[in-house]
C-alpha cells in the first residue's frame, strides 16, 4: 500500500510520520511530499531515508491514501487531484470540514459513516476532537442541551515559528513575532483570525464541528479560544447542561469506559489532566468532574490532549486504519 504524507516536513507532518511508524499501518511505499523548496531533501521513516517529492510526482504514483497537513489552500487545490486518480485523501486542514458533501470523522465516534465513495475525508480541528471524545458518550446518555467551552491552547497549534517565538522570549530575546503580542508570561484570547461577528475562526470551528461529527444539531455550543505559553497540548474548561439529570459516579464510569479517553479525577491526591503529561500520548484526558452549583443538570469538567497527536496526526492515521481494516481503499 502506497501512502503519501503531504506536508511531511511540517510540525504535524513530522508527528504523522512518527505515528504511522508506531502504529504499524501496512505501508509498502512511503511518499513524503512537501513544498518545492523541500523537494529532494530526505525524511526518516523506520530507520530509512525517503526523498521528498513534488505534489505532481506524488499524484502520478497514485497512492492508495494521502494524508494532508499542508494548509487549506493546498488542500483545496490538490486534494481533488489526488481523488481523481483514486487516492483517498485524509485532510487535516479546515478546507473541507463543513462541506456538506464531505465526512468529518473521529473514528471512535462516527467512522461508520465512511464508504468507498468518500475520496476526501476531513480530519476535525484539534480542539474539537478532544471535546467530542468526551461530549459524545455523555450526549448518548443524558442528551446535551448546551455547552460552554473555554480553551487554553498550546503554541504548537500555530506551528514551529510560534514555538520558536516562545522559546526565544523565555531566553529574553526579541524574536520575530508570529502572534501580535509576546506569548511568554501571557495569554492571548486570539486563536486564528477574527470574523465579522468578533468570534475567531477557531471558536467558530468549535461551535460548528461537534454537531456534524456527533450527528446532532439539537444542542447549542459557544466557545472562547485562548493561546497560552504551553507546548504539551490543549486544555479545555467545559460546562455542559443536559436535558436529563445525571449521577457523578455514573459520568465517571461512562468516561472511564470510553475508548480513547483516560479518566484522571482524584482531586484529593492532586490527580487531574495537565498538558505537561499529555504530550506524546494519544488518549484524551478528562478530570475535575463536578456539578455546576449555579444551575441544575449541569456539569463542569476539564479536558486535555496532545493537539499534535490525537488532535491531528493520530486521528488521521486512525481514519486510515479504519479504511484499510474495512477494505475501503
Amino acid at each position: 500500500m502506497k501512502v503519501a504524507v503531504v506536508g511531511a516536513t511540517g510540525m504535524v507532518g513530522q508527528v504523522m510520520l512518527r505515528v504511522l511508524e508506531e502504529r504499524g499501518l501496512p505501508i509498502t511505499e512511503l511518499i513524503p511530499v512537501a513544498s518545492e523548496r523541500s523537494v529532494g531533501n530526505k525524511v526518516k521513516f523506520k530507520d530509512k531515508e525517503f526523498t521528498i517529492v513534488s505534489m505532481d510526482d506524488a499524484i502520478a504514483v497514485k497512492p492508495e491514501i494521502a494524508i494532508f497537513s499542508a494548509g487549506g489552500d493546498t488542500s483545496l487545490e490538490f486534494a481533488p487531484k489526488f481523488a481523481e486518480v483514486g487516492t483517498v485523501v485524509i485532510d487535516n486542514s479546515s478546507a473541507w470540514r463543513m462541506d456538506p458533501t464531505k465526512k468529518l470523522v473521529v473514528p471512535e465516534i462516527n467512522a461508520n459513516v465512511l464508504t468507498k465513495e468518500d475520496k476526501i475525508i476531513a480530519n476535525p480541528n484539534c480542539s474539537t476532537i478532544q471535546l467530542v471524545m468526551v461530549l459524545h458518550p455523555l450526549n448518548i446518555k443524558y442528551d446535551i442541551k448546551r455547552v460552554v467551552v473555554s480553551t487554553y491552547q498550546s503554541v504548537t497549534g500555530t506551528g514551529k515559528a510560534a514555538v520558536d517565538q516562545l522559546n526565544a522570549e523565555i531566553k529574553g530575546e526579541s524574536p520575530e513575532k508570529v502572534y501580535p503580542y509576546q506569548i511568554f508570561k501571557n495569554a492571548l484570547p486570539h486563536c486564528d483570525v477574527f470574523s465579522d461577528d468578533d468570534y475567531t475562526k477557531e471558536e467558530i470551528k468549535l461551535m460548528k464541528e461537534p454537531k456534524k461529527i456527533m450527528g446532532d444539531d439539537t444542542f447549542n455550543l459557544t466557545a472562547t479560544a485562548v493561546r497560552v505559553p504551553v507546548q504539551g497540548g490543549h486544555s479545555e474548561s467545559v460546562n455542559i447542561e443536559f436535558e436529563n439529570e445525571f449521577d457523578l459516579e455514573e459520568v465517571r464510569k461512562i468516561l472511564s469506559e470510553t475508548p480513547g479517553v483516560t479518566l484522571q479525577d482524584d482531586v484529593k491526591n492532586n490527580h487531574y489532566p495537565m498538558p505537561l503529561y499529555s504530550e506524546g500520548k494519544d488518549d484524551v484526558f478528562v478530570g475535575r468532574i463536578r456539578r455546576d452549583l449555579s444551575q441544575p443538570k449541569t456539569l463542569n469538567l476539564w479536558i486535555v490532549a496532545d493537539n499534535l497527536r490525537k488532535g491531528a496526526a493520530t486521528n488521521a492515521v486512525q481514519i486510515a486504519e479504519y479504511l484499510v481494516a474495512n477494505n475501503l481503499v
